[in-house]
């Protein structure tokens, strides 16, 4: 892995939905997430950051499930006991004598900590609590992602619909029947008892704004950062572009990102003093709000959107450029991600 990050960045990127349920809201029957007051379609930070953890790992491997490429194993996988790394971690750093959390030597919590990032893409990038074992300490990441919310309300639609065959008789009076049984149970059937009703939610159409912050201060192992490293820079950029090409269903639509309207800033500084230059770029040059509007106020608002094509021109990173804050550079994500 390279050296970590030095400069400080935002980033945004527009991404769409079309006849799907971009993200499905658990409290609401799984109806697409929306902010009730004034009905703008939401995706959560949970959302964006488990497909680029499902990219990375495609696209990298498990290196502890599997033996692939070292460092970008993913630590929040799908129906995993996380503790499991967590007292791994204590193995390997070479605590013979994992003790819980209440009594973990300090010493030992560090060099399990240290050891997690290191071997955890999603670890290094995002951060973990790992205190819920043999504990490995909790980690704040450099990456921090916001909710994403749609530029113009949505329309949530309850779709009903038909499914040809059915699934009785239900629980321990199947399991207690032949597959000769199931049959003749079936034959008996009614024919219209043999299909069931079902319903789906999903919009139309939402085009979404999605932002992010990385800081290179969490990033900086000197002051107790997670090592995340100008490679791994390269494989988010990547990794938001693709995150969609590989979690196709017929739940999510059609849900694209649109390379040409994304949009990163990073902060390289303006003092010729190196040191101080050195300073800004951590630091930054701009705050995050005003450089997202640069972008927001430029895109049009439309009352019934079905495709992107209904924006007309939409933002890009040249419609911007001559109005960036001194001391800020902003790129397409194609352009800085691994290639």
């Amino acid at each position: 892995m390279s050296t970590p990050i030095a400069n400080r960045y935002e980033f945004m990127f527009l991404f769409d939905c079309q006849n799907g349920n971009p993200n499905g809201d658990p409290d609401a029957g799984n109806a697409p997430r929306m902010d009730p007051q004034d009905m703008h379609g939401l995706a959560s930070d949970v959302h964006t950051k488990r497909r680029i953890r499902n990219y990375v790992q495609i696209a990298r491997g498990n290196k502890l499930a599997n033996g692939a490429e070292p460092g970008y194993a993913i630590f929040i996988e799908h129906a995993t006991n996380l503790n499991v790394p967590i007292a791994r971690a204590h193995e390997e750093a070479g605590d013979k004598k994992i003790v819980g959390k209440k009594g973990a030597n300090k010493d030992d919590v560090a060099e399990a900590r240290k050891w997690m990032c290191h071997n955890f893409y999603d670890v290094r990038t995002f951060g973990a609590v790992m205190s819920t074992g043999a504990n490995a300490g909790q980690v704040r990441g450099p990456v921090q992602i916001a909710f994403s919310r749609s530029v113009d309300p949505i329309l949530s639609l309850d779709a009903s619909i038909t499914r040809m065959a059915i699934t009785e008789p239900k629980g321990d009076q199947a399991r207690m029947m032949s597959s000769a049984e199931l049959q003749e149970w079936t034959a008996e059937q009614p024919e219209d008892k043999l299909r069931t009703m079902g319903r789906k939610s999903l919009i139309p159409y939402g085009l979404y704004i999605g932002k992010g912050f990385i800081s290179a201060n969490l990033a900086d192992p000197a002051n107790g950062g997670t090592g995340f490293s100008e490679d791994d820079l390269k494989l988010l950029w990547e990794a938001i572009l693709n995150m969609y090409e590989h979690d196709r269903s017929s739940s999510k639509g059609v849900m694209t990102v649109h390379p040409e309207h994304t949009f990163v800033f990073k902060h390289v500084g303006t003092d010729p003093d190196k040191e101080q230059r050195a300073r800004q770029c951590r630091l930054g040059c701009a705050p995050a709000h005003k450089l997202f509007d640069l972008v927001e106020r430029k895109i049009q608002h439309v009352e019934a959107p079905r495709s992107i094509k209904d924006y007309g021109k939409l933002p890009t990173p040249d419609d911007i450029r001559s109005e960036l804050p001194a001391g800020v550079e902003v790129y397409q994500m194609h352009e800085l991600s691994v290639k």
